[in-house]
Parts: structure tokens; sequence; C-alpha cells
């Protein structure tokens, strides 16, 4: 096993409640894309509070970077081995792991995915997360409402995750160009609209890197683009690096989503005009307490009403409101951030 876990990197093992351990035999299983994104970071860190307060043996695993689906089955195939009652999960590629979350089920395990949907959504038992598509649709009315008329000419740069278009950056990407008025072709995916506003699509890893390299590659396209979709704050002040570097930091109104402290610092002092918090302690917290009453009663879950996952939550964080959009202002969103 310890070969296992080394030669597949898997990058944290911890345990949660020790001393309870001894009392009770329930164990889950965090698995994260990452362990560094501070996203993930909040998420462990509401996942071992509320298992050490319930008493639950908890180990946490992540993958070296975002879009590593080997390090997450090899993850999943140890918590399976391990005899553990659930699994939480991020699934950087959440159509490549869907088979080994059936044979975790198979095993009798629940899985929760967290943040991002399986692909199909119902290959885990439930899904705890931001309503994706919701966080989308606000910036992207928010960046409309900026605009005004203008929104008819505004040429429009995204930045997404990575080629492989996992579920959450499709939600939050289709969600956007949704809100600000865009007609979606086929929903389940980015980049066959027609929309002549749209300069193009590029990738950024959710890093400050990546969106500066991706920013780049767009602006060589149309160096004029004024707005900016950024699937997360971290791609947001790559974006933002790049459009500084030609003197027009102050031309194009940038978009994301996230929520963490430094991002929502970003739109306090004007590199990012609105964010879309969500709320990862929550949906950790609430995943491990869903393990806890599936072992002890083998219930399973229930989806929001209305809708196909469980919604954890999500508002539009933004200085400059637009009227009919719903927002709360920075000093708000810096009480609620993480990070």
């Amino acid at each position: 096993m310890k070969k296992l876990l080394v030669g597949t990197a898997v990058a944290a093992i911890t345990s949660a409640g020790a001393a309870a351990a001894q009392d009770q035999s329930t164990s889950a299983c965090l698995i994260t894309k990452t362990d560094s994104n501070p996203f993930f970071v909040k998420m462990r860190e509401g996942a071992s509070a509320k298992a050490e307060e319930l008493g639950i043996d908890l180990n946490t695993y992540a993958g070296r970077i975002d879009g590593d689906n080997e390090t997450q089955v090899a993850a999943i195939e140890t918590c399976i081995a391990n005899d553990a009652d659930g699994i939480l999960i991020t699934p950087s590629d959440p159509a490549a792991i869907a088979p080994v979350v059936e044979q975790a089920r198979d095993a009798g395990l629940l899985v929760i995915a967290l943040d991002t949907p399986l692909d199909p959504i119902d290959a885990a038992d439930m899904t705890f997360a931001t309503d994706n598509y919701r966080a989308g649709v606000l910036i992207g009315q928010w960046a409309a409402g900026q605009l005004g008329d203008a929104a008819d000419d505004a040429k429009i740069g995204l930045l997404n995750i990575n080629i492989s278009q996992p579920t959450v950056g499709v939600l939050r990407n289709q969600g956007f160009l949704d809100g600000f008025g865009i007609d979606l072709g086929d929903p389940n995916k980015w980049g066959d609209e027609t929309d002549p506003r749209i300069v193009g699509h590029d990738t950024s890893d959710g890093a400050t890197d990546g969106g500066r390299r991706g920013m780049e590659n767009l602006l060589a396209i149309d160096p004029g683009i004024n707005v900016v979709y950024t699937i997360n704050e971290p791609a947001a002040a790559g974006a933002y690096e790049a459009l500084s570097a030609l003197g027009r930091e102050d031309d194009a109104l940038i978009v994301s989503v996230d929520g963490g402290c430094p991002g929502v610092q970003n739109v306090k002092e004007g590199v990012i005009g609105a964010t879309s918090q969500q709320y990862p302690l929550r949906m950790a917290s609430l995943g491990i307490e869903a393990i806890a009453t599936y072992a002890e009663t083998g219930e399973t879950p229930e989806a929001t009403e209305g809708k196909d996952f469980f919604d954890t939550g999500v508002a539009l964080v933004t200085d400059d409101p637009v009227e009919g959009v719903p927002s709360i202002d920075t000093d708000e969103g810096l009480e609620l951030c993480w990070g």
C-alpha cells in the first residue's frame, strides 16, 4: 500500500478524531483536485473539523495538479480497500472517474461529489455544490448590466479550466454566456457558440500563470477585448496581469467565480469587477454529516427541491451593483470568504 500511495503521488493523508476512532469504526475519505488551491484547503478544513466533531476517521487525498485523474482513481481504490463508509470527491475528470466511482458504490460506499458534478451526475449518490450555472448567470447579468447598450458590441474572451471541459467549468461558462444574453449551442459544452461578440475561448488550469497565458492568447486574436470571463479568481488575476502589460487593465470588465478572500479583495481593489462566492467549508462539512448518517442508518442525502443536486448557496460580490441582479458588497464578502 505504501508503494501505491507514493507511486501515484497522493499528496496528503491525514486523520481526524483519532481518540474517538477506537470507540467506533466510521471512516470517510476526502479526495480533492489539488492540495494547494485555497478552495480545497478550506474544504479539507471543513471536513476535518466536522469529522473530529463526529468522531469519524478521515483520510484525505489530493491530485498533483488540476486534471490529475490517475491519482484520484488510485485514491478511490485505496478507500475501497480500507473499507471506508463514504467518499467525498471533487473530480478532476468527471467522466473518466465514473467507472471507479461505480466500483466504490458497488462495494457499499456512499459517494458524494463536491463542487464538481460527475458525468453523468447520477454516477455519484449525490452532489453537494454551488449552483455553478447560477453563479455564471449572475456574473453574466452583472457584466451586461454594467455595459448597458454597449453590451451589443462587446468583445468577450473566456478563460476556462482545461480542454477536458469538466462539468463545473461548462456550467459556469454557459451560465455566464446565458446571463450576458448569448445564445448557446449545446449547453453541455463550451466553444460551439456562433455569437460574433465572442472573441474566443482559452484555458487557464485555474491558475494565475495559466490565466495570464490564456489572456495573452486571446489578446493576440483581438487586443480590444473588453469583457473577460474567468473560471476562478487565480485565473482572473493572471488575466489582469496580461491586460496590464498592454495598459488595458482599466478597459476590460473581469468577472469570476470562487469568493476566496484574495479574490474578494481583488474585487474591492478593482482588479475583478464581480465574483460569485461559493462556500466550500459548508460543502465538506455537510458531506461528512451525510456519511455519518449513512453509516448509522443507511439513509442517503436528498437533492434540493427542483434540482438534481444539493445546493450549498452562491452570492454575487461586487461594489458596483446592477439593478435587478442581487449582490452583496465586498465588506460582507470578506466576512464570508475563505482562503
